[in-house]
């Protein structure tokens, strides 16, 4: 039998990247065959074997031929006689479809080569269009990297199978996998400016792709534009290296601009309250988990009171910091903050921007964490007996003279 490397591997070789799996492909064998060299099998639709010793993963050369809608309906056919360069054939984009032979040698029958030094995504075939997930794949590759575009016939492709209703045959769960993929990329907004472009994030994000076209106040937001905001946003958070949970919540902080009605354009009063209900919905959709939800609905309700933070009353700052349940979950709270920040700089051309109100916000919550709480409760409980509201009274007082004796903003 012969072995080849194939993929991702031989492009980011190519590429001068860090090789991180590395998938082969097992020409002239039967699974049979395979076993008895002590592979150990784990595919479930096609032959997928385990080495051995390293545990790298080996397929058998397959063809493949589209038999019901969506990216399960496919028929896989894996034998000795499939070819190298039929096997290929089946792989989504040209950069996608070379090998690597034991000796070094780069087999490239589809141009794979001359793509990666024009820095262009282009499909192999027009079997690309039998499977929707290659749309997400193709705009999560944009996201890495950064310098390649899709070749124009190839997104014309994409677009007739936005048209034809392949991606409305996506499930969620796929959906979300490459959205999270996409969003720990170094640049997600381009995974999201693809999407768009194709027409697919109207059917998968509609929510989203509202905000394209939506003017907000050129004093706070000179790109104007709320889609391009929620870009420079979700950006600036991958930027600073934040968590996949700020990054969705950076994402989805402004929905609520999205239905803002449009004689009360440039300006979003209450969007954050019309926001909690859409990221409610777009998260329910795709399942996302759940502590990703939860960060996503505390930004999009009270990213508005961060900002405002230096004006607000002690008693509602305390408000804010129980309604966020920072008190039991202070690093959620901190993250709150992370995705409240991101949205703050993302703002384009704004000189001089500063953001004291993270800070701030951390240094209140530490001393309202340091309120004796315990024995507040227990000489509350020697007072008054029985009265047990009595208790939570006293302490969020005590909460709130801590926070009032915090050094305020600076203006």
């Amino acid at each position: 039998m012969n072995v080849f490397c194939v993929g991702g591997a031989v492009r980011d070789a190519l590429l001068g990247l860090p090789v991180k799996d590395q998938d082969y492909v097992v020409l002239g064998a039967t699974p049979e065959q395979m076993v008895a060299l002590g592979y150990t099998p784990v595919g479930s639709d096609f032959p997928v074997f385990l080495h051995p010793e390293t545990h790298a993963e080996y397929a058998l050369a397959r063809t493949e031929r589209k038999s019901a809608p969506g990216y399960h309906g496919f028929v896989f056919h894996c034998a000795p006689d499939v070819t190298l360069e039929q096997d290929l054939f089946r792989r989504d984009l040209t950069v996608n479809a070379m090998a690597r032979a034991e000796d070094g040698t780069i087999i490239d029958p589809y141009g794979g080569q001359l793509d990666l030094a024009a820095r262009v995504f282009r499909h192999v075939s027009a079997a690309f269009a039998e499977d929707p997930v290659r749309i997400l794949r193709i705009a999560r590759f944009a996201a890495r990297f950064g310098d390649f575009t899709v070749a124009p016939e190839t997104m014309a492709l994409m677009r007739g199978m936005v048209a034809a209703g392949e991606v409305d045959a996506l499930v969620p769960e796929r959906v979300w996998q490459e959205l999270a993929r996409g969003l720990m990329e170094q640049r997600p907004s381009r995974m999201f400016m693809v999407l768009r472009e194709c027409g697919a994030l109207a059917r998968i994000m509609p929510e989203l792709d509202a905000l394209w076209g939506v003017p907000q106040p050129p004093e706070y937001h000179p790109e104007i534009d709320t889609g391009i905001h929620v870009m420079l946003v979700v950006d600036y958070a991958a930027a600073r290296n934040y968590s996949l949970a700020v990054r969705w919540a950076a994402l989805l902080h402004d929905l609520g601009k999205g239905n803002t009605p449009a004689e009360c354009w440039p300006h979003h009063r209450g969007h954050e309250e019309r926001g909690v209900v859409l990221v409610q919905q777009v998260c329910a959709r795709l399942k996302t988990p759940s502590e990703v939800r939860d960060l996503a609905i505390m930004t999009a309700r009270d990213h508005g009171n961060v900002g405002r933070a230096g004006e607000l009353r002690a008693d509602t700052i305390v408000s804010l910091l129980e309604r966020c349940d920072a008190f039991r979950k202070p690093a959620r709270f901190s993250e709150m903050l992370c995705a409240a920040a991101s949205d703050w700089f993302g703002r384009a051309d704004l000189p001089d921007v500063q953001f004291p109100q993270h800070d701030y916000l951390e240094r209140v919550l530490q001393a309202a964490q340091a309120v004796p709480a315990g024995q507040i409760a227990q000489a509350t409980a020697q007072r008054f007996p029985g009265q047990v509201q009595k208790i939570a009274e006293e302490i969020r007082t005590a909460r709130i003279r801590a926070v009032r004796q915090t050094e305020k903003i600076k203006k």
